[in-house]
């Protein structure tokens, strides 16, 4: 049953990325993405040297060379666990952190752990995150670690995708004491994530009391977890709950000043979305659902040529801005329009000269 979910998410969140996709929703990925409304003030004079321009990120103790990172995705099944080998590969090629799935199916059955350990096989020297969700327990969590020798523990929150879920949980109260019982568990460092509707700054506030590291913000415009339950279900009844929750560039915005470190992912469609969420205050960025279809499509070879042009356009848009490094965005003159504006207006975000955002 596990593993048939599991392929179900593949097939369906590849299907919302497919050319063929008619945009419908403000939330679909080739729709409305509120980071379209996060626009840099160009200075004629403020580009650098790239020789100049260091990639080079640094969080909570956490150093990646490179500020992206391949986000959790899959696992649990014979195909999902060849996804995650091909997905370790292109990680290892371009030096990327990746994340795996949630690894539930592992704590189930042992006999699906070759579907996530392949990704620390495949990447033995890069920084891996395992990932499980709030419902696990500290010993569970220090087996996932030790599984895939892993680098930091993702702990992903998904309340409206078990909603939807036909066979998803009902019961979330108990999520906060078990967070804060895991991170005080393990060895390694702790980061909370949604799965596409937000974290809000009240949420990362309350995680950073619980003892997490950093929060991926994990906001709504890419992989719609609400449809692609709601696609499994018998009766699409749940359908009005798609375009909930907070975009990414709306939950940094509203996240921010926590005092948490953050990373963003959602609806992050090219290397100029990666440049705005480093510019609204996160640290690195994931990527799940571009670096999916293009390797069911063209394959490993080009997820690397995907990756690397990524790389390559980030560097070159840090250098027009004149930022030698990725927290050096946070500084760049940015404007807010449209309904994003509109969000901080309503939620009282009065951004500052000093941190580059306008209103």
């Amino acid at each position: 049953m596990t593993a048939h979910r599991k392929d179900d998410h593949v097939r369906l969140a590849h299907a919302q990325y497919a050319p063929a996709a008619q945009p419908s929703r403000p939330d679909e990925t080739q729709g409305t993405n509120q980071f379209d409304e996060v626009r840099f003030v160009h200075h004629a004079l403020t580009g650098t040297d790239r020789e100049k321009v260091s990639l080079t990120t640094c969080f909570a103790g956490i150093h990646w060379p490179v500020p992206l990172y391949i986000n959790a995705m899959t696992g649990g099944s014979p195909r999902t666990g060849e996804i995650n080998r091909d997905l370790a590969i292109a990680a290892r090629e371009t030096g990327l952190p990746i994340a795996t799935g949630s690894m539930s199916p592992y704590l189930k059955d042992p006999g699906t752990a070759s579907t996530f350990s392949v990704v620390r096989r495949e990447h033995p020297d890069g920084f891996v995150l395992a990932n499980l969700n709030a419902d696990a327990t500290p010993e569970q969590a220090r087996r996932a670690v030790g599984l895939l020798d892993a680098d930091a523990l993702q702990i992903h929150l998904n309340t409206v995708q078990e909603t939807v879920m036909p066979e998803g949980d009902r019961a979330f109260s108990h999520w906060a004491p078990g967070i804060a019982r895991i991170a005080a568990a393990v060895d390694v460092p702790v980061i909370v994530k949604e799965v596409g509707f937000g974290l809000s700054g009240r949420t990362v506030r309350e995680l950073r009391s619980l003892g997490v590291h950093a929060a991926d913000v994990a906001g709504s415009g890419g992989t719609n977890f609400a449809r692609i339950e709601n696609d499994r279900r018998d009766r699409p009844d749940y359908a009005y709950l798609e375009g909930w929750g907070l975009s990414t560039p709306a939950a940094l915005l509203d996240a921010r000043d926590c005092g948490l470190p953050l990373l963003a992912s959602g609806g992050v469609r090219h290397p100029l979305d990666i440049v705005r969420a480093l510019a609204l205050g996160a640290h690195a960025v994931g990527a799940s659902g571009p670096f999916l279809t293009t390797l069911l499509d063209g394959g490993v070879d080009a997820l690397v040529r995907h990756i690397t042009t990524w790389l390559d356009h980030l560097t070159a848009l840090m250098t027009l801005l004149g930022a030698h490094t990725p927290d050096a965005l946070a500084h760049c003159d940015v404007l807010l329009t449209g309904s994003l504006r509109a969000f901080c207006l309503d939620r009282g975000l009065m951004t500052t000269a000093a941190k580059g955002v306008t209103a």
